[in-house]
C-alpha cells in the first residue's frame, strides 16, 4: 500500500463497518470485546494509525492547553513536567510543541492552533509584543517567563531583577566586593537580570562590571575563556542562567583557577543540571510550581471569562546554596 492505511482499509479487514471501527478507536460502547480485538488485530497488521486531530477537530471543546518550549531550555523541560501536574489538576491536558534550531516559533505556535488547543502557554517565547497580541485576538495566551507588555496577554513571570538582587546580596555577605556578571545578551529575562545585577552592587557602593554572554553552555565556555585572558580582578561571577554557568564552571576548571577557593559562581534557574553532583551549582531559583499553578489557573479564568483582567504575576525566586560559592581567598584574582 503506497498511502497511509485508513479507518475504511481496517473496516474492509476485519469485516465490519467504518463506524464500528470509529467506535473501538474512540473506546466508546457499542462493540463486543471480540469485535474490538478483531478490529484492533486488523489495525495492527495495516500499521493504522488513528488521527486525533481529526477526533479534536469534532468536538465542542478540547480541553486542550498548548505549550510551546524551548528543547535547548533545560528549565523549560523542568517547568513542562509541573504543568502537567497543575493542568490534569484542573481537568485540562497539555499538547506540546517544541522550539528547536530547525523548527521556529512560529511554527511552533500553528502547530498547537491546529490541534485547536483551548489556550496557548508560551515559555519564555520571542514573538513581538504585536504578534503575541495577534494570537491573543482569537484565544488566551499566557507568556511565562518574559516581562512583556501585549494586549490582552497573561504574564507569569518570575521576579528576574530580585533574583539578580539575591545572588549580588549572597556574595557580599561572603566578602566578595569584585562581582562580574555574564549576561544573556537579548533572550528573555536578561535585561531583568542585568539591571537586578547593577541596582544591587551600587546599592553597596560597589562598581558594576557586566560581561556580554549568553544562554547557552557554549555561550558560557566563551565568556570563561575571554574572562581567563582578560583577568579581570574579580572574585566571583554571577550568569544569566545555568546553561551558561555550566559551560563556564566547564572551562574554568581547565584553567589554574579553583571553585569555589580563586573564583565563586552563581548561576540562575535551578534546573535539573544544577543540581548535579559533579556540577553541584550555587543557584537561583525560579518557583516552578507557583509558575505552572499560576498559568494554570489563569487560563481557566480566562476560558470561563474571556473579559477577565489581564494579569502580570511575578513570583519571588529563592537562593539555592551548594558548592560554588564561598568566601573570597583574597582581595583579588587573577588568572
Amino acid at each position: 500500500m503506497d498511502r497511509p492505511p485508513t479507518m475504511e482499509d481496517v473496516a474492509r479487514l476485519a469485516g465490519v463497518s467504518r463506524a464500528l471501527v470509529s467506535i473501538v478507536y474512540r473506546d466508546a460502547p457499542g462493540a463486543s470485546d471480540a469485535t474490538r480485538t478483531r478490529v484492533l488485530a486488523a489495525g495492527n497488521d495495516l500499521g493504522y494509525r488513528p488521527d486525533h486531530r481529526a477526533r479534536l477537530l469534532g468536538r465542542t471543546r478540547t480541553r486542550l492547553l498548548g505549550v510551546t518550549f524551548d528543547v535547548r531550555a533545560p528549565f523549560h523541560g523542568d517547568l513542562v513536567e509541573v504543568l502537567y501536574s497543575a493542568a490534569e489538576a484542573a481537568g485540562y491536558d497539555l499538547a506540546l510543541s517544541a522550539v528547536a534550531p530547525s523548527r521556529g516559533e512560529s511554527r511552533a505556535v500553528q502547530s498547537l492552533l491546529d490541534y485547536r488547543c483551548e489556550a496557548l502557554i508560551l515559555l519564555g517565547p520571542q514573538l513581538s509584543p504585536s504578534a503575541l497580541s495577534a494570537l491573543a485576538e482569537s484565544q488566551p495566551v499566557i507568556v511565562i517567563g518574559r516581562k512583556v507588555r501585549a494586549a490582552g496577554v497573561d504574564v507569569v513571570r518570575t521576579d528576574d531583577k530580585g533574583g539578580s538582587r539575591l545572588a549580588v546580596e549572597h556574595l557580599l555577605s561572603l566578602g566578595h566586593r569584585a562581582i562580574l556578571h555574564i549576561d544573556g545578551a537579548k533572550f528573555p529575562g536578561s535585561a531583568e537580570r542585568r539591571t537586578g545585577y547593577r541596582a544591587a552592587m551600587r546599592h553597596a557602593g560597589l562598581s558594576p562590571f557586566i560581561q556580554p554572554g549568553g544562554r547557552t553552555e557554549a555561550d558560557g565556555s566563551d565568556a570563561a575563556k575571554t574572562f581567563l585572558n582578560d583577568s579581570p580582578p574579580v572574585t566571583a561571577v554571577t550568569l544569566f542562567n545555568d546553561r551558561a554557568a555550566t559551560g563556564f564552571l566547564d572551562t574554568i576548571r581547565q584553567s589554574s583557577l579553583e571553585i569555589p577557593r580563586d573564583l565563586s559562581v552563581v548561576g540562575y534557574d535551578n534546573s535539573t543540571i544544577a543540581a548535579l553532583s559533579h556540577i553541584s551549582l550555587t543557584t537561583v531559583a525560579q518557583n516552578t510550581t507557583a509558575l505552572a499553578n499560576q498559568t494554570i489557573a489563569i487560563a481557566q479564568t480566562r476560558l470561563t471569562d474571556p473579559n477577565a483582567t489581564t494579569a502580570a504575576v511575578v513570583i519571588p525566586p529563592t537562593l539555592v546554596l551548594r558548592s560554588t560559592t564561598a568566601p573570597p581567598r583574597s582581595a583579588g584574582c587573577t588568572g
